[in-house]
């Protein structure tokens, strides 16, 4: 099948506008298509606030201290692995169980 030739952007929204009205199948193989890695792309962070019992940050801290990583850092590899945990167990993005308390 002749693919067409893929047009010349002048900015990233006239990209964005053209692929959000056009079929990529019309100009892409995707059969052909192949996995990219980009190792030096960190991903984006959100800042969020956080409650946690005093006594469970300060374990928290004295771990991360004896491991010579930060605490955010621990924590963020604790949350890592139990997404994947639960992940596991169940394909579908349904909620974690927290409890039977109702949210406040």
């Amino acid at each position: 099948m002749a693919r067409k030739k893929l047009p010349k952007f002048a900015t990233e929204a006239a990209e964005q506008d053209f692929w959000a009205k056009e079929d990529s199948t019309e100009y892409l193989d995707w059969d052909k298509g192949g996995i990219s890695v980009f190792p030096n792309l960190k991903p984006s962070t959100k800042t969020i606030s956080l409650r946690l019992p005093s006594s469970l940050l300060d374990a928290l801290k004295m771990l991360a201290n004896k491991n010579d990583i930060p605490y955010q850092s621990l924590m963020k590899i604790f949350l890592v692995d139990r997404l994947k945990h639960e992940m596991g167990q169940s394909r579908s993005m349904q909620p974690l169980r927290t409890g039977t308390r109702g949210s406040r």
